[in-house]
């Protein structure tokens, strides 16, 4: 498994400004966390996903093409730092 982060600068008030996946080996999400600018927190796995937060249906590019567009930046995380994010938004929503 692999863990990342994606932070998103943007101003749109209803979008997530931060993305943390947990991916298997063949690419493809596994999890997700978004988080909101309010604080709000969302999450995905294979079984669950809402109207807003779901996993890719295609695998995940690499950071370097992320971190390439201006408004995103992308890093590798611990399965600790992914972890918290999900237990956090799995017990607050």
């Amino acid at each position: 498994m692999r863990y990342v982060k994606v932070s998103w600068s943007h101003d749109f008030p209803d979008e997530p400004v931060l993305y943390l996946s947990e991916l298997g080996e063949d690419g493809y999400e596994v999890r997700k966390v978004q988080v909101y600018r309010d604080g709000r927190c969302e999450w995905a796995d294979e079984t669950f996903e809402t109207a807003t937060v779901g996993l890719s249906e295609i695998p995940f590019p690499p950071l370097v093409d992320i971190s390439s567009q201006p408004e995103f930046t992308a890093e590798l995380i611990t399965s600790e730092e992914f972890e918290r994010a999900w237990e956090g938004a799995r017990l607050n929503s």
